[in-house]
């Protein structure tokens, strides 16, 4: 029997050019993912920048909170690894050097000098105690001072003295969920609304169409500002993170719900979808085991997409202030540190969450673009 396999598809296909004839469709949007090398590269960044957020406490070798005015604007120290001994051998462990603070007696600026001495750092060894995900007391981390006593400070430390290391490491995790958080709340609004416009039609999508176009007609840094500004600082952490999280998705809804209301309206009319109904299926059952099956990859890729986009929203409303506020950490509320001349002359460091943001943006777009691709892994 002839292979009628397209020799196109078949020249791009995973393992085996043949295997596309009897491949699955996931089988399918995994071998033209996995072609997309910056979606690989993404994926592996996204996945550690979670793994990091999962494990916070453990990365994070002081409490974020910890203020030291003993190391305020402490500069950043590098790790190195060859420890050099007097009589000319080497070995592996990792140190930093100890700076000493001093005054300068012109400027009266404060200054750290190399002191000389080392400071040697044990992976998973022991220092502060901590409650890993608020539930268990445990005091082991990645990287621990040998003498308690110590502190080292691998992104330097802010004005009060706080280690940045660690305020990135669990703004991180409030960042990267908040995206998550606003893209299924994002989700069920897009689906919900989008889905039905696109399947009842009539006066149904013609309100639904017109929310959307009021939505995006609206100016939205003004109304993140407007809305963001209406919280009371007196609530707590959590309730700040909750509405915050609520309104970017509030605003971030609608580009979802269009391409939803777009794909039901094409398939609405498909020999499929009329079969399921002429066979008795109820409107439920055609929705969500016919219709929304078809728009899986579809859907990923649009919000993959959409992550940024939650990201920036938090970064931003936290950077001007009319986000999440102290002593909740986010990148935005970390950059917000770095607002003044002092702090751009005197410690550049302060902008190492911004590095951060740029860097997961990018993740998520190249695997927003490779997801996009893969969903239609005949159509290129």
């Amino acid at each position: 029997m002839a292979d009628d396999t397209d020799p196109a598809i078949a020249a791009k296909a995973g393992p085996r050019g043949r295997d596309v004839a009897i491949a699955s469709q996931w089988q399918l949007i995994w071998w033209s993912f996995r072609r997309h090398k910056l979606a690989m590269v993404g994926i592996w960044v996204i996945g550690l920048f979670y793994l990091v957020s999962l494990f916070a406490e453990i990365v994070a070798p002081d409490d974020p909170s910890e203020q030291n005015r003993r190391a305020v604007f402490h500069p950043p120290q590098m790790i190195h690894f060859i420890d050099r001994q007097e009589d000319g051998g080497w070995r592996i462990k990792p140190y930093v050097w100890e700076m000493d603070r001093e005054r300068d007696p012109d400027t009266l600026a404060i200054t750290y000098v190399p002191s000389g001495e080392k400071i040697y750092l044990q992976v998973f060894g022991r220092g502060d105690s901590y409650k890993l995900w608020g539930l268990f007391d445990w005091n082991v981390h990645l990287l621990a001072t040998e003498r308690p006593r110590d502190h080292y400070f691998l992104f330097g430390a802010d004005r009060l003295g706080r280690d940045m290391f660690s305020r990135v490491i669990y703004g991180t995790r409030v960042s990267m969920s908040i995206g998550l958080v606003g893209v299924a709340i994002a989700m069920v609004l897009g689906i919900a609304l989008g889905g039905a416009s696109g399947y009842y039609g009539g006066r149904v999508d013609a309100v639904i169409q017109r929310l959307i176009e009021f939505t995006l007609s609206l100016p939205t840094i003004p109304i993140w500002l407007a809305l963001a500004a209406a919280l009371p600082p007196s609530w707590p952490v959590y309730q700040q993170y909750f509405v915050i999280t609520l309104i970017v998705s509030l605003v971030g809804w609608t580009e979802l719900g269009r391409v939803v209301r777009g794909r039901f309206l094409a398939m609405k009319n498909e020999d499929f979808v009329i079969a399921a109904r002429l066979d008795g299926a109820t409107e439920r059952r055609i929705i969500f085991r016919h219709m929304l099956p078809s728009l899986t990859s579809h859907i990923i890729a649009s919000l993959t997409l959409a992550i940024p986009l939650m990201i920036l929203a938090e970064t931003a409303l936290s950077f001007l202030g009319l986000g999440l506020q102290p002593p909740a950490i986010s990148w935005g509320v970390l950059l917000k540190e770095a607002q003044n001349i002092r702090s751009i002359s005197q410690a550049p460091w302060l902008f190492i969450p911004g590095g951060f943001v740029v860097v997961a943006v990018l993740a998520f777009n190249f695997l927003g673009d490779g997801m996009r691709d893969a969903a239609d892994p005949y159509g290129h």
